[in-house]
Parts: C-alpha cells; sequence; structure tokens
C-alpha cells in the first residue's frame, strides 16, 4: 500500500507561514516580504552562508534565486529536493519531497495498491506511507524578554467584547505596538521561553495588504517562529492538560484566551495551532503530556451545509483524524447546525454555546 499526492493540490494547500516554516526548518532564515518571502540561499548553499537571494512569491508559488543556481527559478519540492542533498547528502526525487512536506504538515493524500512489476512505470506509487527521512527538528531560538518592555498595554477593548477578560490580557502580556497599529500576541514555549511574537493588525489597510497576522518586526529584526513547531498556550495549559489527558486544539490565539476568559487558569485545557493544520510535532508535544485525547475546534468555514467550503472542511478534519488516530484518540467540534456565525471560532459566541458545541463533538 502506498500513497499518491498530486502535486498541483498539495502545492495549493501550502499556506504562506507554511512555506515561512520550512525555509525556517532548513536553515534559510526566512523574512516575509510585501509579496512572499525572502531567505538565504539555502538552494545551493549550506545553511549560513549564503546570501539573502532566494525569494518565493506568493502569487506564483515559485522559489526564485538570484544567485548561483543554474536554473534559477523552483518550487518548494525542488527547493526541498536541493536542501536534502545538500544538507544530507539525499538523493531525493520528487515523491520524497511531496511525502516528507504533506507528512510534516499532516496533508493526507490518497492510499492505492499498485502490482510490484509496474513500480517503474509508477514513480507516484512507491515506497511507503512512512516519512522517507526523519525531520530533524531544530532548537527554537529564544529572544529577550526585555523587548516585551517595549510595548503599551491598554486593554483592548475589542478583544473585552469578544470575551477576553482584562486580567487575561495582562497575564498573557498582550499588548500594542503603535507604529504598526497591530495587537502584540507574545508566544512561548512549554517551557516558559519567548521564541516569537505576533502582530493582529488593526488596520483595514494593513490587514488586507500583508494579511492580519504575522510576525512582529522592530528595526529591521523580525520576531518569528515556525508555528508547526509550539502550541500557543501550552506554557499555560500544560498542568491541566497533563492532569486531565484532554487537550481542546483551536485555530487561534483568541480562542485560547477566550477559554481561558470563561473557566480559569486551573481548568485550561486550550491550545492553538494557529492555523488550520495540525503537524506531527504539535501533536508529540501533547503526546509528552500524557494526552488520550485531542478535541479538534476549528473555525466554522462553510456557509452552508455541503457547499463545497462545507466538503473541503470535512475533507481536512477527516484528513487529521485519519493521521493522528493511531496515535490518540480524536474527536471533533463540528457546527453542523450553524449556530454560531461564519469563520466563527467555537468560543466566540460565549460559553454556552461553546459548551453545547463541546457535548455533541464528534468522538471517533
Amino acid at each position: 500500500m502506498s500513497r499518491y499526492y498530486n502535486k498541483d493540490l498539495l502545492k495549493e494547500k501550502l499556506e504562506l507561514e507554511q512555506i515561512y516554516d520550512l525555509l525556517e526548518l532548513w536553515g534559510g532564515e526566512p523574512e516575509y516580504t510585501d509579496g512572499g518571502l525572502i531567505a538565504t540561499t539555502i538552494c545551493h548553499n549550506p545553511p549560513g552562508i549564503g546570501s539573502r537571494k532566494l525569494y518565493y512569491y506568493q502569487n506564483t508559488q515559485l522559489c526564485h534565486c538570484y544567485s548561483g543556481c543554474a536554473e534559477p527559478s523552483f518550487d518548494i519540492f525542488d527547493l526541498c529536493i536541493k536542501v536534502m542533498k545538500i544538507q544530507k547528502n539525499l538523493d531525493w526525487e520528487l515523491y520524497d519531497a511531496m511525502d516528507y512536506i504533506a507528512s510534516y504538515f499532516g496533508f493526507e493524500g490518497t492510499l492505492a495498491e499498485t502490482p510490484q512489476d509496474e513500480l517503474e512505470d509508477w514513480e507516484v506509487f512507491k515506497r511507503n506511507t512512512e516519512l522517507p527521512s526523519p525531520i530533524v527538528v531544530p532548537t527554537l531560538q529564544e529572544y529577550d524578554l526585555n523587548i516585551l518592555s517595549r510595548f503599551s498595554y491598554p486593554l483592548i477593548e475589542s478583544w473585552k467584547e469578544e470575551g477576553i477578560t482584562e486580567e487575561v490580557q495582562r497575564r498573557n502580556k498582550i499588548g500594542y505596538y503603535p507604529v504598526d497599529e497591530q495587537i502584540v500576541i507574545p508566544h512561548f514555549d512549554i517551557n516558559n521561553r519567548l521564541i516569537g511574537i505576533r502582530g493582529r493588525y488593526l488596520s483595514s489597510f494593513y490587514a488586507e495588504r500583508y494579511g492580519k497576522y504575522r510576525p512582529l518586526r522592530i528595526m529591521n529584526k523580525e520576531y518569528s517562529h515556525p508555528l508547526s513547531m509550539n502550541l500557543y498556550n501550552i506554557n499555560n495549559s500544560r498542568e491541566c492538560i497533563h492532569k486531565s489527558k484532554i487537550a481542546i486544539i483551536f485555530e487561534s490565539e483568541k480562542s485560547s484566551l477566550q477559554y481561558q476568559s470563561f473557566y480559569g487558569y486551573e481548568n485550561d485545557m486550550s491550545v492553538a495551532c494557529c492555523g488550520s493544520n495540525l503537524s506531527y510535532y504539535q501533536v508529540n508535544l501533547l503526546r509528552e503530556l500524557g494526552v488520550n485525547e485531542i478535541i479538534i475546534a476549528f473555525d466554522r468555514q462553510f456557509q452552508k451545509p455541503y457547499d463545497d467550503e462545507y466538503q473541503k472542511l470535512v475533507n481536512k478534519l477527516t484528513s487529521i483524524r485519519d493521521k493522528y488516530r493511531n496515535l490518540v484518540k480524536v474527536s471533533i467540534i463540528f457546527d453542523k447546525n450553524m449556530i454560531t456565525p461564519y469563520k466563527a471560532s467555537p468560543t466566540d459566541t460565549g460559553p454556552e454555546i461553546f459548551e453545547k458545541l463541546l457535548r455533541e463533538r464528534i468522538i471517533l
């Protein structure tokens, strides 16, 4: 039994932040630009040696090296092949790169059986469903806590209106950076190390241009980290998760802060994956805390039952279930009756609605 990946569909699934994560993982020291990302030339150099002339363009989903590559334009899978050759001396092919990236982010391919004598003709059907090579997770950079003293800490009234109390905002060091009109959201790892700072734009102009959330940038220094290598709030909820053996996984930081506001720190079992995908590393973080069940509590990203968005969400949740069901019990909050607004988190309409969705979750 092997797994087939459609290259174009897999590429479409990859969000800009996930490309960022891969470049960070491979030592490319990425930074965001107006049109995508810039990194060091890990396409033909080991980490820490190349110049900052490797660009990733979001509109074309292509990388372009402006220094040293005979074929300067390539996609993320080609870059993965180049990186593995340079950094690990591995001779990978397209399937290896697709399997690595898909497995890293928890994307599913299509299982299929292929007769042994046809393997040479079907390059996509080969090997097995394991990662072609173990993923080496680097130690995440720690930032100086003193940077947090540079922000102001007013009560974010709009967040208070959404159920996040002043006490929770203060406890989680939610601040404000007036230069770019951003709410400041510090990210800590499980050991309480400051590993990144995300900014949430309040200006609609900046939000439309760059996206609502981006790593905070101050004086040409970007306070970024690979989102797939941590879970927001795990530094606060680790003890409760360890005792209860249950973790509730939201998409956004705000949902975890709402959960804290509803139930208090002593009952906080929440984390946020900061996106709509769940990586092996994030699941293993929870397994190391002794978790028996993970509850997926993603936003309602569909407008009516059985529309295209509905099916896309079902496929995504099914993929997560299939990927991790042999590692941990998976249950899913799924608002099929649409009692929350479109694109709302299960916590956005208050604890009563959240508890109803929690009771009615799909247990797999």
